[in-house]
């Protein structure tokens, strides 16, 4: 069941919520969190269709948070909240109200999503796209207990990890961290076959992949070691390598969906690892409410501390080839002649 509401208050849009439940025959309200979807009309759709299909394992009160643009100045002066109730199987196993908000009341969406929020029932933020800085000091961000983000939406993923840590609060996380959890589960497990010491590690993965940081960083902290991060084609993390003292753990995945972990004195085997949907990430985010304590240690290592092992020193000149003498000579010219021009600059700085 859909109700349209245009030029409507939070109060009418709690007692078309009532009618609603009541017209489809479930009167009674199971729902166990309120989430809060802050989003553009672009994204809207794909966020509001990952929460009903997570609304399945979490039954919830989803309000989607849409500020749209006024196009001219007298519209930008006028204030407006249009609304789109829809409860039964428009809305997964809860209730969903999509919030359009104009003019001047956009810039105080916390007091409209205020008086829909579920009463007693923990509340989480999520940010498609557009997150701002600080989670936590946004408006919208101080209602909830968790704030959800993603820092692949964002046009630099691996500066936004940056500003991540220096405005980290307990219950941030990030959907690029959440991406990872299968891989961190099976590093873990390949470490608890082995008795051995690692020495070094290299996390390869698509250059501005921000869940190939977070890798990297989680295991740079955990583990003390210097770790490597390479780029790859893709898709996603393609592969990470262990060197232990009982020789090298490899964890490869090439396809985006079936991996290989390869452990030093046993067989290869595959192993499932495949890409999940937005709609399977959210859904672990609603399993915890408590702050992630893991995630903000591995994001207070730091992007900057990465790739800190020293490269491999460079190979010996070879022999002079008599034929080819004359062309390395014409190909040396410029340099000595550069050479030539910036050697009376050192005198002057000796003198």
């Amino acid at each position: 069941m859909k109700i349209d509401l245009t030029g409507t208050t939070a109060g009418a849009i709690n007692k078309a919520l009532v009618r609603g439940r009541r017209a489809i025959g479930t009167p009674a309200v199971g729902m166990v969190l309120t989430l809060v979807i802050v989003t553009d009309e672009e994204n809207a759709y794909d966020a509001l269709k990952a929460a009903n299909d997570a609304s399945r394992e979490h039954p919830s009160r989803t309000l989607v948070v849409i500020k749209r643009v006024s196009r001219s100045p007298r519209d930008r002066t006028s204030s407006r909240l249009d609304a789109e109730v829809r409860v039964g199987a428009e809305a997964g196993t809860g209730e969903t109200v999509v919030l359009r908000l104009y003019g001047e009341v956009s810039e105080q969406a916390d007091s409209v999503v205020l008086p829909l929020l579920l009463p007693d029932a923990p509340v989480v933020v999520w940010w498609p796209v557009n997150a701002p800085l600080d989670p936590a000091g946004d408006p919208l961000g101080a209602l909830a207990q968790r704030r959800v983000t993603d820092t692949y939406a964002a046009e630099h993923p691996v500066r936004e990890l940056s500003a991540r840590a220096e405005t980290y609060a307990p219950g941030d996380t990030d959907l690029s961290w959440t991406r990872i959890t299968p891989w961190r589960s099976m590093l873990a497990a390949a470490l608890d076959q082995v008795v051995c010491e690692v020495k070094a590690v290299e996390v390869e993965g698509e250059e501005f992949n921000p869940s190939c940081e977070l890798l990297a960083m989680w295991l740079a902290d955990r583990l003390d070691v210097p770790v490597r991060r390479s780029p790859s084609a893709g898709p996603g993390l393609t592969a990470v390598r262990m060197e232990t003292s009982e020789g090298p753990i490899t964890l490869d995945r090439a396809d985006g969906s079936l991996a290989t972990l390869s452990i030093e004195g046993q067989p290869a085997r595959a192993v499932a690892l495949k890409r999940r949907d937005t709609a399977e990430l959210i859904a672990e985010e609603l399993r915890r409410l408590d702050p992630d304590d893991t995630y903000a240690s591995a994001l207070a290592y730091g992007v900057e501390r990465l790739n800190t092992v020293p490269e491999p020193a460079a190979a010996e000149p070879a022999a002079a080839d008599p034929e080819t003498e004359p062309a390395e000579e014409t190909a040396k010219a410029p340099a000595k002649k550069a050479a030539a021009r910036k050697a009376p600059a050192k005198k002057a700085t000796a003198k």
